[in-house]
């Protein structure tokens, strides 16, 4: 048996999977937020409730969360959750559990998830595109995820938007102190600020895409552009890592037509004769994270 947690700002969801995937205890609770022993306690208080709903023991333990492990120091970086920031988190889970942990970024989870048995099920390179309230990837090589040397691999929410235009520079302000990253482009926010610059109209992410659908055509340019920038910014990877599979999660993956949209938006700027890669929304949804971080324990 395996339990996977999915550790987010506002709620720790938990999963128990069998060996051939299938769900045999779900649950959550709400996150102790600021309290870095109330989390602790949390989790070891999910476990406990996964075991017994799955009528197990010692079950293995993988942790999806926003941020990473420094590979330096061991301790938490780079995480929005900010208590956990600087903490030995897998040392004291580990410790408050009993048993070793394996913990990763969600993204990557959100990749590991979608690799196993997810919409890039079969393929070696899964490359993992989280557009939600922020923006994040994840990389699966052969269903494991890959961190990198310095625990950063897949962080494309924070590099600058690909060949920007004269009306996209500098860009947004972002919260990690640089401008136009792609996050402040391809988050919901960043759409919605997109459209209110251009129309003077304050819309959330979902209103937009409702408004562009019924033919109201300011919100319908913003998602031309919100589009034309995600192809811009996919492409840019593509010639890098050129991935078996590209795979959406996150709230706007959830649009079917900007799903059907991409290649077209990608093709141009992929730096090959031919562009054939599949893009794919998550395959299981909401549930990826968790389930990556499941699956983080997949092979030794």
């Amino acid at each position: 048996m395996r339990i996977g947690i999915d550790l987010g700002g506002t709620k720790i969801a938990g999963i128990a999977l069998d060996a051939d995937g299938a769900t045999r205890a779900e649950t959550r609770v709400p996150t102790p937020r600021g309290d870095y022993a109330g989390t602790l306690d949390a989790i070891a208080g999910l476990v406990a409730a996964l075991e017994r709903q799955a009528g197990t023991a010692g079950a293995s333990v993988g942790v999806g969360m926003p941020g990473a492990v420094s590979r330096a120091t061991g301790l938490i970086k780079n995480a929005n959750s900010v208590w956990l920031n600087g903490r030995p988190f897998v040392k004291d889970l580990a410790a408050r559990l009993d048993r070793p942990v394996r913990v990763e970024n969600d993204a990557n989870c959100l990749a590991v998830s979608e690799a196993v048995d997810g919409a890039g099920a079969g393929e070696a390179i899964v490359w993992a595109i989280i557009l939600g309230t922020g923006v994040g990837s994840g990389i699966a090589l052969r269903g494991q995820a890959l961190t990198g040397r310095n625990a950063v691999a897949g962080e494309w929410g924070h590099n600058p938007l690909p060949q920007p235009r004269d009306d996209e520079r500098p860009g947004p302000a972002c919260y990690c102190g640089r401008h136009g990253c792609i996050e402040t482009w391809l988050s919901g926010p960043g759409l919605a600020a997109d459209f209110f610059r251009s129309s003077r109209q304050t819309r959330t992410g979902e209103e937009i895409v409702a408004a562009a659908q019924s033919g109201d055509r300011p919100a319908a340019d913003a998602m031309a552009r919100y589009i034309d920038r995600l192809g811009r910014g996919i492409a840019h990877v593509v010639n890098i890592l050129d991935p078996d599979v590209i795979v959406l999660g996150g709230g706007l993956s959830r649009v079917q037509s900007l799903v059907a949209a991409l290649p077209e938006a990608v093709a141009p700027h992929v730096f090959s004769d031919a562009f054939d890669t599949p893009i794919r929304a998550s395959l299981h949804g909401d549930a990826s994270g968790v389930r990556g971080a499941a699956w983080l324990w997949s092979t030794t």
